[in-house]
């Protein structure tokens, strides 16, 4: 199988939305794409949905599987060893990409050489249906990663294979658990790589109740440590490490408050971002 875009997907019982999400891909305007899915040991029939698809479409479709819970790092660096593509895109099994989304970003990379990343803003929905849109920085500078981490949008982004295989892919550190796409990002501007983000929407990201309780306290405070790490690759200077401070604050904050608080002011936030 070759395609000029492979689609990176963990999968870990997500029996309930993976449909949604690979259907989504099948929908996609542009075609030239194989999407590579890794089970991480799920618990529910998730292997066997993909499975379905498997045998449905075999030649765009590969699938992986983890003899136990390995964590998304390693789950994505599997699944990227199998990746043939030109671009490498990233998908999460319980979102939804827009149809025109890969037409979009291939089309973007194509005419823009200096760039080795492309993302998109996002629309968060549940199942009440959509509720907000996040804005991202068009052009993110060094400097952006102060007090704008992550600067892309992870989920979803597009990026050579070449920028991706030359930092190794994802750091498999557990300290960069759920804040890889942290890690990630610094270490290829780190290298000179740099990104933009689209001013449109063309994902949708599942966050509700079940995304927020993913949430927890220690894996907010990996991105402490991500932090930390990604000023020190960065070269910044000593006064910039107080907004690392500020931020274990905002995350302590976070986990304290109720969840049903923190949604309502999360939307708030999105809609007052919006005006």
């Amino acid at each position: 199988m070759s395609a000029k875009v492979s689609v990176i997907m963990g999968i870990y019982n997500c029996a309930g939305t993976l449909c949604e999400a690979i259907d989504s891909v099948l929908a996609q305007t542009f075609t030239d794409w194989e999407l590579i899915m890794c089970d991480d040991g799920s618990t529910d029939n998730t292997f066997e949905i993909a499975m379905q698809y498997i045998e449905k479409y075999p030649d765009k479709f590969v699938l992986l599987r983890n003899g136990q819970n390995m964590g998304l790092n390693h789950t994505l660096n599997r699944c990227l060893e199998k990746a043939q593509g030109e671009y490498i895109a990233r998908m999460d099994a319980d979102d939804i990409s827009l149809p025109e989304r890969f037409e979009t970003e291939v089309d973007y990379l194509d005419t823009h050489p200096e760039y080795a990343i492309v993302s998109t803003q996002m629309v968060f929905f549940d199942s009440d249906g959509d509720w907000g849109e996040n804005h991202t920085i068009p052009e993110p500078a060094k400097k952006d990663f102060i007090r704008h981490s992550p600067v892309h949008c992870h989920a979803p982004c597009m990026i050579r294979s070449k920028a991706f295989r030359s930092v190794n892919g994802y750091s498999e550190d557990k300290r960069t658990f759920r804040v890889e796409d942290m890690d990630l990002w610094f270490r290829l501007y780190a290298k000179g790589y740099r990104g933009r983000n689209l001013e449109k929407s063309l994902y949708k990201m599942r966050d509700d109740r079940a995304a927020a309780a993913r949430r927890s306290l220690g894996t907010r405070l990996n991105g402490a440590y991500v932090l930390f790490k990604g000023y020190k690759l960065m070269g910044f200077p000593a006064y910039t490490y107080g907004y690392i401070v500020i931020f274990v604050c905002l995350q302590i904050i976070k986990c304290a408050i109720p969840q049903s608080l923190y949604i309502k002011l999360r939307k708030k936030r999105l809609e007052i971002n919006q005006k």
